[in-house]
């Protein structure tokens, strides 16, 4: 038998906003037994307990509770983390949030509000090209409430606990709620791009791209870092200890892994340039 009391609802909005934060890293790596050491650092990084942290900070930007948490590391790599959050303030003051405004959240100051029904979850998938040297990191979070409140709010700290050389992130209102006269309301706030809610300071490291369908609640924004560095993809050793051709030779690769995920697509040699030189 549970005896955990239920959760009452009165008067609540019945708007349910998520958001879907993918990050990718990709790195370089020489031989199998970087490869491994590669995918056991980024396992140690990203280990549950870590992404529990991370989770909970979450919990607290957007002002929930946290009902109960799931958490699980993978062999041989991978951890996934599921937390169940429920309406409630975070404190007994009372406290106000201008989901109008379209801003940047916080990194991580508390912000208070009410929802139910909600989760947070987390899932890594470390992964590597079976000969051409390339790993790639990839966690997925959605973070997804019912209640006043937008999942946004917590966009600008999870940018900043990834340190991400592409992101996908989509955001979508579904449902209704309705006035006090009884209209529908199909969105509470306003919102033209997930954009809206990044930093300038982190925009302008970006190429972004925005898929948007108003009519439907639907926003899509990629990104992809503008700067090149070889050094910050290579495992273990820096470009000065390669000959220039190998240079040249594990940008292309490192660049074409980039721009594949990007724009969703396998790119052929004939059509892929290096535009900067290491």
């Amino acid at each position: 038998m549970d005896n955990r009391s239920s959760l009452k609802l009165h008067g609540f909005n019945n708007l349910t906003k998520t958001l879907s934060f993918n990050m990718y890293d990709i790195c370089y790596t020489k031989t199998e037994l970087d490869r491994t050491a590669y995918i056991e650092y980024i396992d140690e990084q990203y280990n549950a307990d870590r992404l529990t942290q991370i989770l909970t900070t979450v919990t607290e930007i957007i002002g929930a509770n946290i009902l109960n948490i799931a958490k699980q590391d993978y062999d041989p790599q991978g951890a996934s983390v599921t937390i169940l959050i429920s309406e409630g303030p975070v404190n007994q003051q009372k406290q106000t949030l201008e989901v109008q405004n379209a801003s940047p959240g916080p990194i991580p100051s508390s912000v208070v509000g009410h929802l139910d029904k909600s989760h947070i979850t987390v899932h890594t998938y470390p992964e590597y090209h079976p000969y051409e040297g390339i790993s790639t990191f990839r966690a997925d979070i959605d973070v997804s409430t019912c209640g006043e409140i937008s999942p946004l709010k917590a966009l600008n700290y999870l940018i900043h606990c990834f340190d991400a050389d592409i992101m996908t992130l989509d955001y979508r209102v579904r449902g209704f709620t309705r006035d006090i006269t009884g209209r529908k309301m199909f969105i509470d706030h306003k919102i033209n791009s997930i954009q809206n809610y990044i930093p300038d300071s982190i925009k302008n490291l970006y190429n972004m791209i925005d898929v948007n369908v108003y009519q439907e609640k639907i926003f899509h924004t990629k990104c992809k870092l503008k700067e090149f560095d070889l050094d910050n993809y290579l495992f273990g050793y820096t470009k000065q200890e390669l000959h220039p051709g190998t240079q040249r030779e594990i940008t292309k690769k490192v660049k074409r892994e980039m721009d594949e995920i990007f724009y969703g697509t396998n790119v052929k040699d004939a059509m892929f340039k290096i535009d900067e030189q290491p």
